[in-house]
Formats: structure tokens, C-alpha cells, sequence
């Protein structure tokens, strides 16, 4: 096995349902431009409120993806 190289990219979800579905809504449109993706960590979550009530999240998060390795085939 041997050894990666990972990379950081910042992005933020949103979503009308809940900080969860905003951390997969992200993590999904990454995964359409961005390959092997690894982890991710919440760098921050906040909502937008609307008539007294919490009308969407947003959830900010870093996630890590292999790069590839130019010495494998």
C-alpha cells in the first residue's frame, strides 16, 4: 500500500429540512465535480430565520479527498 496525499475544499450546503440534509446536500454536489472524498468536518452551521421561524440551514464544511497517485496505474 502506498502512502496518500489529501486535500482540503471548503463548501457550504443548505437546505429547508435540517442541518443534516445540508450536510448531504454538500457532500453530494461535491462528490459530482470532486473524486475520493474521505471525511469532512462541520466548520460552521447557522439558519436563516424567517416570520420567527428558522426557514433554511446552512452548514459549512472542509472535506478531505485523496489525490490520485501519478505512480500507480
Amino acid at each position: 500500500m502506498t502512502e496518500q496525499v489529501y486535500k482540503l475544499v471548503e463548501v457550504t450546503g443548505s437546505s429547508k429540512h435540517g442541518y443534516q440534509q445540508a450536510i448531504e446536500n454538500a457532500i453530494n454536489r461535491a462528490s459530482k465535480t470532486v473524486r475520493h472524498l474521505r471525511w469532512f468536518q462541520v466548520v460552521e452551521t447557522r439558519g436563516y430565520i424567517e416570520e420567527d421561524k428558522v426557514a433554511y440551514w446552512q452548514v459549512s464544511l472542509k472535506i478531505g479527498f485523496s489525490l490520485d497517485n501519478p505512480d500507480q496505474e
